[in-house]
Order: structure tokens, then C-alpha cells, then sequence
């Protein structure tokens, strides 16, 4: 058993392209989080060096236990890049992508697509466990199948048990859904009751009374926070203290909010991950909309964000947010 799951229910931050780069697992595990995965890698960019690629594995000893999620659909390629990354970074374990439902990753019949051909689902799976050779364990990420009519998930997660994946998380929409309608946590269920290995459930967890709801109704070995940690990183810390002692921690003031989202632009500017400071905030303008939903006036603290090109011009807005809070109380 991989050992995050010894006695524990653990809390994943899911891997999310353009949100859970190194800067936010930061910020995310300090919350809380128990198990980080990287943004999902190119299996070519790796294998060709490509420094853009590259840089979307770095990760910090603080965030351990972490994965470096891998997507393509050579297993043999797969195995390849997967070896070269554990000999650049020594992650905790290699995640395979089959849950991505985008289109650029389905066309190169990466992500979830591989639902739809199991045998191929099955020999990339198979190479590259062999092609680690148990140097790191290897997990994976699906969906429930490609549509409403193939729901396919326990079928797919014994054939993945069988090439010697470790652990599922599985998110409980069809890839045609996309993030449409709710997530189905029967199949997440019927998963992982019948499974021999960690089933990790995924999907409209948006709250500590919800995670709670799901641990204790399902059969699932730990969850995974996606979208809502987007808004509210707070999830984490609000989500250990649920479940240990049934209560939750006070909300962060406004004013506490606006310091996270201040210090989460000053952590990106340094991590140089976007390149200068102006790049960097440019990059963020989204993120920092999503932040500030909920916030007194959102409408036209998002039109401003929408804007920024400085962590200056972010605490100017945060001020004078709480300026015009002030005087309206």
C-alpha cells in the first residue's frame, strides 16, 4: 500500500493545467493538502528535453508526498519519459493521465480517449510499469467513461489494477460531459468496493461537510479537491478540522484573503515560472478573478484584475477594496 494511505484518509490537490504549478502546491499544502500531482507533461516534451515542458515537473521537497502526471498514448515513449523523470526530480510516483477531456489532448489520443480502447488503455499501462520497474509506484486518472452510454470505470480500473497500478482516482463525470452536471459518486462507489487498490473519488467535493459526507458513504480511500480549491484554498485546513473534530475553522477575513492572494502574486513573480513580473501577473489575471468571487463588489474588483500587470497595481485594488468595505460599514 503506498503509504500516504497507511491509516490516514488523504486530501489530494488534483492536477490541473495552468492552476497547480509549483507556486500554488505551495500554498495549497501549508492549507492542508496531503498529496500534490504536477500539472499533466507532454511524454515527447520530456523525452526531447524541452525546457517548456520541463520546467511543469519542478516541485519542492515541502510538498511531498508529490506525482508527475504523464499523458500520451506510447507506452513505450511513456516509459521512456517517465524513466527521465525519475532520474531529474526522484518523485514519489508517476500518474498517468487517462482522464483529460480536452480536446487538444483527446486528438493526439491521449486523457480520457484511451477509455474508449482499452487494449491500447492496457499495453501503454503495462510499458510503463515495466519500463519503471518499480523504482516509484505508478498511479493513474480517469474519468468514468467517454459518454453516457460506454461508463466503463470498473471495468477500467481492474484491467489498470492488473498492469500494477497502485492507486485510481477516478472523477465522476463521462469525458462528453466535460464539467457539466454532476459528478457521479455511484460509479466512484461501485469502483471502489469492488477494487483491491486505492480508489481516490473526484468531483463536486466543495466543501468540508460534503468531503465528510463522501468518506463516510462510499468505499473511497481518500479524495480529490479540484476546482473549488481555486476559490478557496482554505478547503484544505477546513476539511482537516471537520474531520477530526467536527468543527470548522472561523472563514478568513476579507483582509486575509486579500494577504493570500497578494503573497500567491509576489511567490509566482519569484518562482520566475512566467518569466517577468508583468508576464507573470498577465498570466494570473484569471486566477486572481476566480479568488475574488464572494468578495463585496466582485463585478468590478474582476473587470480590475482583469487589468493587472504589477503586484503593485493588485495591492492597490486589495486597498482599495478595503477602504470602500470600510466605509460602507
Amino acid at each position: 500500500m503506498l503509504p500516504w494511505f497507511k491509516d490516514q484518509f488523504p486530501i489530494y490537490l488534483a492536477p490541473m493545467a495552468g492552476v497547480t504549478d509549483v507556486t500554488f502546491r505551495t500554498l495549497c499544502k501549508e492549507l492542508g493538502a496531503d498529496v500534490m500531482i504536477t500539472e499533466f507533461v507532454s511524454a515527447e516534451g520530456i523525452i526531447q528535453a524541452d525546457h517548456r515542458t520541463r520546467k511543469y515537473t519542478t516541485f519542492t521537497d515541502n510538498q511531498r508526498p508529490v506525482g508527475v502526471q504523464l499523458f500520451g498514448a506510447d507506452g513505450d515513449r511513456m516509459g521512456e519519459a517517465a524513466k527521465k523523470i525519475i532520474d531529474w526530480k526522484q518523485p514519489d510516483f508517476i500518474d498517468l493521465n487517462f482522464g483529460c477531456p480536452v480536446n487538444k489532448v483527446v486528438s493526439k489520443n491521449g486523457g480520457s480517449s484511451l477509455l474508449k480502447d482499452c487494449p491500447l488503455l492496457t499495453d501503454t499501462t503495462a510499458k510503463i510499469v515495466k519500463a519503471i520497474g518499480g523504482q516509484v509506484p505508478v498511479t493513474g486518472k480517469i474519468r468514468i467513461g467517454w459518454d453516457q452510454k460506454s461508463i466503463n470505470a470498473p471495468h477500467v480500473c481492474h484491467l489498470l489494477e492488473d498492469c500494477g497500478i497502485q492507486a485510481i482516482a477516478i472523477h465522476g463525470r463521462t469525458r462528453s460531459q466535460g464539467y457539466r452536471g454532476e459528478a457521479d459518486w455511484e460509479v466512484i462507489n461501485e469502483c471502489a468496493e469492488s477494487s483491491g487498490i486505492p480508489i481516490i473519488g473526484n468531483g463536486d467535493i466543495t466543501s468540508a461537510e460534503n468531503l465528510k459526507h463522501r468518506k463516510e458513504t462510499t468505499a473511497v480511500s481518500g479524495v480529490m479537491i479540484g476546482r473549488a480549491a481555486m476559490q478557496n484554498p482554505w478547503i484544505f485546513s477546513e476539511a482537516k478540522s471537520f474531520l477530526t473534530n467536527g468543527k470548522l475553522p472561523s472563514r478568513p477575513s476579507i483582509a486575509e484573503r486579500w494577504n493570500f492572494v497578494i503573497r500567491h502574486c509576489r511567490l509566482a513573480v519569484e518562482s520566475d515560472r512566467y518569466g517577468e513580473e508583468k508576464h507573470t501577473l498577465m498570466a494570473m489575471r484569471s486566477r486572481l478573478m476566480t479568488y475574488c468571487k464572494g468578495f463585496p463588489g466582485a463585478k468590478p474588483l474582476r473587470q480590475q484584475l482583469s487589468q493587472v500587470t504589477s503586484i503593485a497595481d493588485v495591492e492597490e485594488i486589495a486597498a482599495h477594496s478595503e477602504d470602500l468595505r470600510e466605509e460602507s460599514q
